[in-house]
């Protein structure tokens, strides 16, 4: 269906969030996030750990998984889900919303379970069977991912994730691109895909210099306000900062004032809606703000996470979770 272009050849809470679980989150300190701190979602992966497809089923109802970007993500961080989530596939073939779940989940947790088999060494440094196992799971991620986006074609998660399995299969700019374009027609302001695409343009993965960040710009502006796509910018900056190895390029004041200028417009601002992984968002703004040593509305955001830390993107540094509490301690 969708041609040789998409292959291998080619600020507020949301009003039925629930309260955190009892213990998760201490009056001071750093706690790290688990289950996106939402007993919903921790639930949701326990059925999933269990291998019980119809407890999964009926745990993900509050959600929409094609949209809960994180949510999904918390299944397919699961160990185990691909010991059953095939069985799954094939028995949900008569019902194509069931299957295209199933394949969703599926794609998605074999994209993690192949990047475990490649670890994140540097590419001289994954052995050849490491890379063969790598590929054997990403291409029944990219072949399962093709079909849910064809039994659901108003779905956005497909493509997104797709985007990775294309990144790590190096298919190259011109699929990229067309798998861009297909997650940003049905959702133009979706913050998954464009941190995705932000990632495929350094130049560790063939980009160009300074490309990145002219993307990420030109989405938020076009971002309305209180719109989480204000990430992208905090996003952009942090992988600026990162491909040029930890220099100061980020304690500059005209990156301090766009930083500042993202927070107030997207997670700061009072039409915010807290979805589920919220935290993430805030800690991209928490690392990017602290790194370019705009102290104030680091303050703001720190405050507003209590001490809620989420190991992306605090993985860049060395000891995360201290790098978070220290940065935390000085705002």
């Amino acid at each position: 269906m969708f041609g040789k272009l998409f292959t291998r050849g080619a600020g507020g809470q949301a009003a039925d969030a629930p309260a955190r679980p009892a213990g998760r989150r201490p009056k001071r300190g750093v706690h790290e996030v688990q289950g996106l701190d939402d007993e919903r979602v921790l639930a949701l992966t326990a059925a999933a750990g269990a291998g019980d497809w119809a407890a999964v089923r009926q745990a993900a109802a509050p959600f929409d998984l094609d949209r809960d970007h994180w949510v999904l993500s918390e299944i397919a961080d699961t160990e185990g889900v691909e010991d059953w989530i095939g069985r799954a596939v094939e028995q949900s073939a008569e019902d194509a919303g069931e299957r295209a779940t199933a394949l969703l989940v599926s794609g998605a947790r074999y994209i993690n379970w192949g990047w475990q088999a490649r670890t994140t060494a540097r590419a001289s440094q994954v052995s050849q069977e490491q890379w063969r196992t790598f590929h054997e799971r990403l291409t029944i991620a990219e072949e399962q991912l093709l079909q849910a986006a064809e039994l659901r074609p108003d779905w956005v998660a497909p493509w997104r994730r797709l985007l990775t399995s294309g990144r790590g299969m190096s298919l190259g700019r011109a699929v990229g691109e067309a798998r861009r374009d297909a997650a940003l027609r049905r959702d133009p302001l979706d913050l998954e895909t464009h941190v995705e695409w932000v990632s495929q343009l350094q130049t560790r993965w063939g980009g160009e210099p300074g490309e990145a960040l002219a993307f990420a710009r030109d989405a938020f502006a076009r971002a309305p306000l209180g719109q989480r796509l204000g990430g992208v910018i905090a996003y952009a900056h942090i992988e600026d900062w990162f491909e040029a190895e930890g220099t100061d390029r980020l304690d500059r004041p005209a990156v301090r004032d766009e930083l500042r200028e993202a927070a107030e417009h997207s997670i700061l601002h009072p039409g915010y809606e807290r979805r589920p992984g919220w935290q993430y968002e805030f800690n991209l703004f928490a690392m990017a703000l602290s790194l370019a040593g705009e102290g104030a509305t680091a303050r703001r955001v720190f405050r507003e996470l209590g001490g809620a830390y989420t190991r992306r993107p605090w993985n860049y540094l060395p000891d995360p979770a201290k790098q978070f509490a220290r940065y935390q301690s000085r705002a």
